[in-house]
């Protein structure tokens, strides 16, 4: 819960080792020292170079195994230990898999294994975070989506679907959950620079993750519902979406 000020207390990240994660858990930290972090992603060099990242900045790291691609009840049974008996303030879902693109439509594990990162992944947390905060009565959900889910194009379609999915649940969830004073941020970014995209052509409008927490903790703060990163991406995909079909298939994107 936040405290008189208004400040938050406790984060818990799910996928606590992307980058847009990371450095928006540390935009926070900076603004409230003491912040709480729950990072919550398997066992790596990157989520304990998170960790210490965000205890030189004065926050209190908690790391927690979590398998995002395991059984169900597995990773509730972690969670529910996440959240018992504290209240958290914002929920951080930033999981996804770009994966090998043109494997993914051809080979059925590589497809259905970022249906599980992408969709399922996010679909479990943001049921069993919207749960927690329903019963506080108070807290934000955030997920970390893509503009690629606005209109799939041939380059990267299956990653644009499945992070779709994930998209528009969350957009209904946001209905379903208002009335009971919770919060939901769906934040879509453009290209960003980031281990995931490593080796990619960079896109016209790529920006940082730092560019994008300062996007996503604006959107937290102003009780927004989407929000783009950077903002003149929203306009960008509204053009491609009327964009007729035979042009946009001859489109280079």
């Amino acid at each position: 819960m936040r405290d008189g000020l208004g400040r938050m207390q406790r984060v818990v990240v799910i996928g606590g080792s992307s980058a847009i994660a990371v450095a928006t858990a540390a935009r926070w930290a900076r603004a409230q020292r003491g912040l709480e972090v729950v990072l919550c992603a398997r066992p790596s060099v990157r989520r304990d170079e998170a960790a210490e990242q965000l205890a030189a900045l004065g926050a209190v790291v908690e790391l927690v195994d979590l398998d995002v691609e395991g059984a169900h009840a597995e990773q509730a049974a972690v969670m529910e230990a996440v959240y018992a008996g504290r209240d958290v303030d914002v929920v951080l879902v930033a999981v996804g898999v770009l994966g090998d693109q043109e494997q993914a439509w051809q080979d059925p594990q590589a497809a259905l294994r970022m249906v599980d990162v992408n969709t399922r992944a996010p679909i479990v947390h943001g049921v069993l975070a919207s749960n927690q905060l329903r019963r506080q009565g108070h807290g934000s959900l955030v997920l970390i989506s893509t503009v690629a889910g606005e209109r799939v194009r041939r380059s990267n379609f299956v990653y644009g679907a499945t992070k779709a999915g994930a998209d528009d649940f969350y957009r209904g969830l946001a209905q379903a959950v208002a009335p009971e004073g919770v919060h939901v941020l769906v934040v879509r970014p453009g290209f960003v620079r980031s281990p995931m995209t490593d080796g990619l052509d960079e896109a016209p409008l790529a920006q940082t993750p730092e560019e994008v927490a300062e996007v996503i903790a604006e959107g937290v703060r102003e009780g927004r519902e989407v929000v783009w990163a950077p903002a003149a991406m929203r306009w960008v995909m509204t053009g491609l979406r009327s964009v007729p079909t035979p042009i946009f298939r001859k489109l280079p994107i």
